[in-house]
């Protein structure tokens, strides 16, 4: 990891900052919260920047990122922007008329790095996630070695620098890595990762493959009712967490993103509020130690 500029190189040698700004925000926020948010990001520092296809609000993140290229605040080389291929465009005529819609939508002549968000096709359309009449999720079958072919050709022409996966396990992974003809590896596995999912395993393996593990949701699972109990435990108030964050004279968050920052993972810090993303930003400081982020709490060892 380079510390003078606070990046990692990636294994086609471009860099990514460490420390990202997580765009994603529930169905029920308005989208121009992003471009508000984004600005915030921007002007406290952060310079690497999170979004996709999927979470609708590409339009506003990069008029975000205009706005502050137009003030002279930044060059847009200053800034790494992540979007992601949907799960709708998998075949392979389908993955460069996504990103150049991505593209259109931030009016961005390339994306920094482009990520297949998820490992599982559905029926190519308009809707994100199409179903039948009975409800049920329509799939598509499609080779996910030819959608990676459809990324590498991506890069090749310019759109994106870097291209990823994302929510991939090690199989899939390998699946990619041994596919006949590779041209590019991913230079990177963006996947929900913080101390109750600390996710040692994989990230070794990637270690070991010049892959970069990317954590979202490292301040915890998102709390909407769909997808987790609201029974289970909130990584922010965990006592361990809070005791020592309240010792150190930090915030919960703060410990929980250094922990990552530590263990050589990407981090991506979410939240539309301007005092937590300025306060995000302080997790580069050597203030908070290692010794400190060693005691994280964690349902499995991590150390």
């Amino acid at each position: 990891m380079d510390s003078k500029h606070q990046c990692v190189k990636l294994n086609d040698g471009h860099f990514m900052p460490v420390l990202g700004f997580g765009t994603y925000a529930p169905a029920e926020v308005p989208k121009n919260k992003a471009l508000e948010a984004t600005k915030l990001a921007i002007e406290a520092g952060f310079r690497h920047i999170d979004s996709a296809h999927l979470y609708n609000n590409e339009e506003h993140v990069g008029l975000a990122i205009r706005s502050k290229i137009a003030e002279g605040s930044v060059k847009r080389e200053d800034i790494f922007y992540t979007s992601k291929l949907w799960c709708n465009s998998h075949r392979p005529e389908l993955v460069r008329p996504a990103l150049e819609r991505s593209l259109k939508n931030l009016q961005l002549d390339y994306v920094d790095l482009y990520l297949i968000h998820f490992p599982v096709s559905v029926k190519p359309g308009e809707e994100l996630i199409p179903k039948d009449e009975n409800g049920k999720l329509l799939f598509d079958t499609v080779d996910l070695c030819a959608t990676w072919e459809a990324m590498e050709k991506c890069k090749d022409a310019g759109l994106a620098k870097s291209i990823g996966v994302s929510n991939f396990n090690r199989r899939q992974l390998e699946m990619i890595l041994n596919k006949p003809g590779l041209k590019y590896k991913p230079v990177c596995n963006q996947v929900e990762c913080h101390p109750y999912l600390n996710q040692r395993k994989l990230l070794d393996f990637c270690k070991s493959k010049d892959i970069v593990l990317v954590a979202y949701s490292a301040l915890g699972s998102h709390r909407e009712k769909p997808w987790v109990d609201q029974n289970s435990p909130v990584l922010l108030e965990d006592p361990v967490l809070c005791a020592l964050a309240k010792s150190h004279k930090r915030t919960p968050a703060l410990i929980a993103l250094r922990y990552q920052l530590q263990r050589g993972v990407v981090v991506l810090a979410k939240s539309y509020n301007e005092q937590r993303i300025r306060e995000n930003m302080k997790v580069r400081s050597r203030a908070v130690s290692l010794r400190t982020a060693a005691q994280c709490p964690s349902h499995v060892c991590f150390l």
